[in-house]
């Protein structure tokens, strides 16, 4: 049925009226006009922020619950992102630079079996290791209990980094092999150009032939796969959220699919859908602040 049966399932339903049901449906958009009219209703209400009503934490907005579980997730896909890129970028500019050398030989391989690995698996390697059998790390949640939700107090921030480190480093594991593979067969490419060559015969420091001419243009095209890689990142991080007990859009996901609530799920889809195309936005954007050719 539709959220509305789905939130009277569990009550006695005796005592309202057909008239107070039909008001809690129009409240959750099920109004009764055209198609084409509940479309427009539908987009109207999403430019003025309002993506409805949850069904299983009634009447609290979808905005409300998805503006606290998007901070938790885009504080941790945030840093395993930065963290991928960076050092997936550099691993590979060294592997390519230096083949057959201890990146080349050990790193690249190791990413390239967790890589294979699907996001689930290596969060649940990870919490069975360092949690369950070492003790290192917390089990889930995305605090620690006791100490009050205060940005400023050290001791918080240092909780939820704590809490954070887990999932970030199962994200990191996961997903820096594409980003280091992608990087190192860009620069075999651009070593082997004629520029390169001329910058080493006329005796450049390797340090500047490698990162101000090779670098720099064996990354743009790392560069367009930015939102793919996003998109990746983040479908790995709804999972490892599940894992770990995160409290973020992925664990916010399961509930609503397990609360049959599609007005959570809808918002959902839809935040997820507009980061991917802000992704994609930011990623022309730096492909034509590196590239002078394409101004």
């Amino acid at each position: 049925g539709d959220p509305v049966d789905v939130m009277l399932a569990g009550f006695d339903t005796a005592s309202l009226t057909p008239e107070a049901i039909e008001q809690l449906r129009e409240a959750f958009g099920f109004i009764d006009a055209p198609l084409p009219q509940q479309f427009v209703t539908y987009i109207f209400n999403v430019l003025q922020g309002n993506l409805g009503i949850s069904v299983s934490r009634y009447p609290t907005p979808v905005v409300d619950i998805l503006a606290v579980a998007l901070r938790w997730t885009l504080l941790m896909t945030g840093t395993a992102l930065l963290l991928t890129f960076t050092i997936g970028i550099l691993l590979g500019i060294q592997s390519a630079w230096k083949r057959g050398g201890f990146v080349d030989t050990y790193i690249l391989p190791f990413g390239a079996i967790m890589g294979a690995i699907p996001y689930f698996w290596v969060a649940l390697i990870a919490l069975y290791i360092f949690s369950l059998q070492l003790g290192w790390f917390p089990l889930g949640r995305a605090e620690a209990s006791g100490i009050p939700a205060d940005w400023t107090d050290p001791n918080y921030v240092g909780g939820v980094l704590y809490h954070m480190a887990l999932p970030v480093l199962t994200l990191f594991i996961a997903g820096f092999r594409s980003w280091m593979l992608g990087m190192r067969n860009n620069m075999v490419s651009v070593i082997s150009q004629d520029y390169i060559m001329m910058a080493i015969a006329k005796g450049l420091p390797d340090q500047r032939i490698k990162y101000q001419y090779a670098a720099r243009n064996a990354i743009l095209p790392s560069l367009t796969g930015f939102a793919l890689a996003l998109g990746f990142l983040l479908s790995g991080s709804l999972l490892t959220e599940v894992v770990f007990s995160y409290p973020g859009v992925g664990l916010t996901l399961l509930n609503a699919v397990n609360a049959r609530d599609y007005p959570v799920m809808q918002g959902i889809f839809l935040i997820l859908t507009m980061m991917v195309l802000l992704a994609n936005f930011i990623a022309d954007s730096l492909y034509i602040l590196l590239d002078p050719r394409t101004r």
